[in-house]
């Protein structure tokens, strides 16, 4: 039996968010053979890859509003259009750099087949993916624009497409690889007495939540609360999912949680 896993690059880590349209290309190389390590170890292993859009689309999303929808018309489809291709741009490198590294990634462009409203995401098509599955590939989606059926145009983050994903394919495991290794109580960036939470459940779920909506690190760091929230309620509609938050700054933190190796790393949600 196979074992699928989602893992998420987040776009802190392949991307220098000071620089825009910047890619960390040394990252993006170590992360690939970290990946390509953990399938060459374990043949049952199954990955769909995500990323974030770092200091690609999050500058032009920024720019039009892009999550929002339209605003103005012509302004608003021409940020549309320019969230669309920067985000493109970084999913081509991060695409070429994997398959250099030995990954056989086969990206999916998100905004083909994504549907939204009010900015859920209400459909994507996975089929193309299953089917790339079964040929031993690893799909590759991206955070990207989609068509609203009530603002006309949104941005669909990384997470929800995984959530869609996660609901269709029943994967094992979620990975999500950040900067920070884990969920703290407070901005570790900011305060070296910050204490991680090895793991989040139902028990201490009320604690976690008081903790992160009261962090001001926690948006700085990639909206931490809502991505937590989000997953939390994931796995409490799909038992026995585990989401683990690492850092894929770490060398090697990837190639673990991938083998499901260590597991004194980051936070596990469960």
């Amino acid at each position: 039996m196979s074992e699928l896993v989602l893992l998420k690059l987040g776009g802190s880590v392949i991307t220098d968010k000071n620089q825009p349209f910047t890619a960390r290309e040394g990252v993006i190389r170590r992360l690939g053979e970290e990946i390509r390590q953990a399938l060459d170890d374990r043949p049952d292993l199954q990955v769909i890859l995500g990323h974030g859009s770092g200091s690609f689309g999050h500058v032009v999303g920024q720019k039009y509003g892009t999550r929002e929808g339209i605003i103005d018309n012509k302004e608003g489809w021409r940020g549309y259009a320019e969230t669309a291709a920067a985000a493109a741009r970084l999913n081509r490198l991060v695409t070429d750099l994997l398959l250099e590294e030995g990954v056989p990634v086969v990206s999916y462009q998100p905004s083909a087949s994504a549907r939204c409203r009010k900015g859920d995401l209400m459909y994507f098509d996975t089929h193309p993916m299953q089917q790339a599955l079964a040929g031993g590939l690893v799909p590759l989606v991206y955070g990207d624009v989609a068509v609203d059926a009530v603002q006309g145009f949104t941005i669909v983050s990384t997470e929800q497409i995984f959530d869609n994903i996660a609901r269709e394919l029943q994967p094992a495991r979620i990975i999500l690889a950040g900067v920070v290794d884990g969920v703290y109580d407070m901005d570790p960036l900011a305060n070296p007495h910050a204490t991680r939470y090895a793991e989040i459940t139902l028990d201490n779920w009320a604690e976690v939540e008081v903790a992160l909506g009261g962090s001001h690190g926690t948006d700085v760091t990639g909206g931490m609360f809502s991505k937590v929230r989000d997953m939390h309620h994931l796995v409490l509609a799909q038992p026995p999912l585990e989401v683990y938050i690492i850092s894929g700054e770490i060398p090697g933190h990837v190639a673990s949680a991938l083998s499901g190796g260590d597991t004194d790393i980051g936070t596990l949600i469960w």
